[in-house]
């Protein structure tokens, strides 16, 4: 019964990139989409990449001082090749570069794999935190338009029902968690349990103000790096924030859905871009430009940390 669905939890994601990635390409001929890489201002991109090296390099520096506690002190040059080894790897399998990444630090640094794991998982609880208020920032910046756009699609009525029955089946659901004792009730009150102590644990670090500071510099670098990318392409150049908030938070979700995010990223940034009227040849070019440049780093720079990691770690035993 397990090797069918892990078999599944592979295979639907890739099929589902690789069908995305057929419908993108179907939606913009290849010449257009090649020719706006050629007119694209590579120095912006350039920045792009820069802004996204400098927040995985904050993502591997936070994660010491989550450690600390712990009692060990890995080096931040194993937990730099560690977090874009585990991005390099989240392309084959998804979600498996958490677990490479715990593995990776367990055989060079010693430190034990539940620890490790536990604390990578703590740093997503605080990452998803921040997505979250990423998202209400851009709903209050934009709340009237979001409302009208809503509104004009939908009908009104309809959406207010849906959004009670919503809070009801949430309600309904609150109950029955805190109330049943069945195996279903007891894992989800468990892992709600879990998520809070993640977050608290956060706050009794010895490093807490660190901590926090390095987690928004990670999400201001990964805003930045969308913003500055959309000025390589002249049709995006005077983009508002509200679109880019949109588009980074739809394409942010769209790496979950398939391998890496392909053909679901470029995709995410046009249904994004279209509710602020912007054309769908720039939109989706520009989204198929910002994913191949930060996916090529992470292959280069994810390729070089599996390479370079036993050597490193193999010289400074020698030492």
């Amino acid at each position: 019964m397990g090797q069918p669905k892990t078999i599944l939890k592979v295979v639907f994601p890739l099929l589902l990139g690789v069908g995305l990635v057929w419908y993108s390409l179907s939606k913009i001929s290849l010449s257009t989409l090649v020719q706006y890489f050629k007119d694209a201002d590579y120095s912006w991109i350039l920045l792009g990449v820069f802004f996204g090296v400098l927040s995985h390099a904050s993502r591997a520096y936070r994660w010491l001082f989550m450690v600390e506690p712990l009692g060990f002190k890995p080096r931040f040059a194993n937990s730099f090749m560690a977090v874009y080894s585990a991005y390099l790897i989240n392309f084959t399998i998804p979600r498996a570069g958490e677990v490479a990444r715990a593995t990776i630090l367990t055989n060079y640094e010693g430190i034990p794999f539940d620890k490790g794991f536990g604390t990578i998982v703590a740093e997503r609880i605080a990452d998803t935190i921040m997505l979250l208020s990423i998202v209400a920032i851009a709903f209050f910046l934009e709340f009237e338009f979001i409302y009208n756009f809503f509104a004009d699609k939908f009908n009104l009525s309809s959406l207010i029902l849906v959004g009670l029955l919503l809070i009801v089946a949430a309600l309904v659901i609150l109950l029955f968690i805190t109330k049943s004792r069945s195996k279903l009730a007891l894992k989800i009150k468990s892992f709600v349990v879990g998520l809070l102590e993640g977050v608290l644990s956060i706050f009794k670090m010895k490093k807490k103000w660190a901590f926090i500071g390095h987690t928004l510099f990670i999400w201001v670098m990964y805003v930045l790096m969308f913003y500055v990318t959309s000025n390589a392409l002249p049709e995006l150049n005077n983009i508002t924030l509200t679109p880019v908030l949109i588009g980074f938070i739809l394409a942010s979700f769209s790496i979950a859905a398939t391998n890496g995010g392909i053909g679901s990223f470029p995709e995410a940034v046009v249904i994004a871009f279209s509710i602020f009227g912007i054309a769908e040849d720039p939109s989706r070019a520009f989204g198929w430009i910002m994913w191949s440049t930060q996916t090529l780093v992470i292959i280069v720079l994810g390729g070089l940390s599996l390479l370079y990691l036993p050597i490193y770690n193999r010289k400074n035993r020698t030492l």
